[in-house]
């Protein structure tokens, strides 16, 4: 399980696994500690088994307000990191 602090978001942890396939990367298990409970579990059903490229792709880069960044856009950032240090 991978875990990844937040910064600048309400939720303060992410939790999620990377699994490899012949072609590419599934992330699974993706939970939040804190943050919008609803919203965040509506957020790890719809990525559940998402391609971490296409992930990435979508999600960074949305921000919450005048926060400069999101829940979503912390997921993004954290499966981008374990992607470049799985290498």
């Amino acid at each position: 399980m991978i875990e990844y602090k937040t910064k600048g978001t309400c939720s303060t942890r992410i939790t999620f696994s990377i699994k490899d396939t012949n072609k590419d990367t599934k992330v699974h298990s993706v939970s939040f500690k804190g943050g919008c409970e609803g919203n965040l579990k509506a957020l790890s059903l719809l990525v559940e088994g998402m391609d971490g490229q296409a992930l990435i792709k979508r999600l960074k880069g949305i921000q919450c307000g005048r926060k400069g960044t999101s829940c979503a856009d912390q997921l993004a950032r954290a499966v981008e990191k374990a992607l470049s240090e799985a290498g």
